[in-house]
């Protein structure tokens, strides 16, 4: 994953600069781009975690389930909720 993650932070670089115009864009831009790009790596990743764990249903099977899992899994939809709500301006974030 480490190497994707370089990869894909080089390429964004090579594309700022051809943008930019500027050959040797400044370390600065590059570290925000890395940044950036750390922390989509990350969000990847912790949705790809999630759809997993969705698949199998939470790790629970239908003989298993209690109100408990019910309480968690509403917290886990209105925390997602809430993110999805600042992403797409949607819910209370609506303009």
């Amino acid at each position: 994953m480490v190497e994707t993650r370089s990869r894909s932070a080089s390429r964004a670089r090579v594309a700022i600069a051809s943008v930019s115009g500027v050959p040797g864009a400044s370390n600065v831009s590059w570290l925000r781009v890395d940044a950036f790009i750390a922390a989509k790596f990350e969000i990847d990743a912790m949705l790809e975690h999630l759809a997993a764990l969705s698949s199998e249903h939470f790790e629970t099977s239908p003989d298993e389930i209690h109100w408990g899992h019910v309480g968690t899994l509403n917290h886990y939809r209105d925390k997602l909720r809430e993110i999805t709500d600042m992403v797409f301006r949607e819910g209370e974030h609506a303009e």
